[in-house]
């Protein structure tokens, strides 16, 4: 008997449990009353229960219907997203987009961007993943992901096409408590080199048995730039974080620039951003979108000690 049920059933059940009446329904569904009212009595009849108590001036959802509606409002909700999917398939949208980013890369940009693809295409699965030095790169080589922001010259490869979205300033810092934050007059590599540097790890095959940026022999070396943060902050060593990461600790004193010219002027050096993606495979239109919402908004006018500029 339930297979009696019709999607245009549900969906009147849901408009007149929202609407409030069977007029205002049949006005919202452009139909007319006595329709919408025969499909709701049908409905009642197949499930062998009263949706609506219809004794008031207005009809009311009955225990049995309110129970009911849930699921309704659940198949209802899993058909359109079918729909969705369906007409995206058709037209050639990917079925997911999976982006991989650089730690060093602002997140609140990706996820700005990420909000325009998924107005423009909900049927659009998203699959994000962070990652250090090599990772995204590896990602692209390995095909697990369509696109990736690669921060830095270290990692290049004639499969992937790059294209510059912005600079990073990398900035040495150190907490306001560090023996370094209290020392006179500039610092040399040698005098850094005295003291325990936080770094940066990955695990891809890119980075093998290489030290990037590394000056002290003394190491902590971690796996992502919050617990990076933290340690600096916590006083354990110095290190180099990306300006948007260190600009509230810097505004508040909590860290301090090392006093260095040995690591750039200011203990800052830029480090370019980049969106790549294999040559050899074409993006989709939400991968294109992506790219084009990105670009515009890395162009934008930067943020007072963000660490992120936009290209001349």
């Amino acid at each position: 008997m339930l297979d009696a049920l019709s999607l245009d059933q549900m969906r009147m059940f849901l408009t007149v449990a929202e609407a409030g009446s069977f007029r205002a329904a049949a006005l919202k569904l452009d139909r007319v009353q006595s329709a919408v009212s025969h499909a709701i009595a049908r409905l009642e009849d197949t499930l062998g229960v009263s949706l609506f108590d219809r004794s008031g001036h207005r009809p009311l959802l009955t225990a049995e219907g309110k129970a009911l509606l849930v699921h309704v409002r659940d198949v209802l909700l899993r058909v359109d997203a079918m729909r969705a999917r369906a007409r995206g398939l058709s037209s050639g949208v990917e079925l997911e987009l999976a982006l991989t980013v650089d730690v060093l890369f602002p997140p609140l940009l990706v996820g700005t961007a990420l909000a325009e693809v998924s107005a423009a295409y909900p049927s659009v699965a998203i699959r994000l993943s962070a990652e250090a030095l090599g990772g995204p790169i590896t990602a692209l080589l390995e095909k697990r992901s369509q696109l990736a922001i690669i921060v830095g010259e270290s990692f290049r490869d004639p499969r992937i096409a790059m294209e510059a979205l912005t600079s990073i300033n990398m900035i040495a810092v150190v907490a306001a408590s560090h023996p370094l934050a209290r020392a006179s007059g500039p610092l040399d590599a040698a005098a850094l080199a005295n003291h325990l540097q936080i770094v940066q790890f990955d695990r891809s095959p890119l980075t093998a048995e290489r030290d990037i940026g590394v000056i002290s022999p003394r190491t902590c070396r971690v796996g992502g730039q919050d617990i990076k943060q933290a340690m600096i902050l916590a006083g354990l060593g110095w290190g180099r974080l990306p300006g948007w990461l260190a600009a509230d600790d810097l505004e508040k004193g909590r860290l301090v620039r090392v006093g260095t010219g040995a690591l750039g002027r200011r203990a800052q050096l830029p480090m370019e951003a980049y969106l790549g993606h294999r040559l050899d495979e074409p993006l989709g239109p939400a991968a294109r979108s992506f790219a084009t919402a990105l670009a515009r908004l890395c162009a934008g006018p930067p943020e007072p000690e963000a660490g992120v500029r936009a290209r001349p």
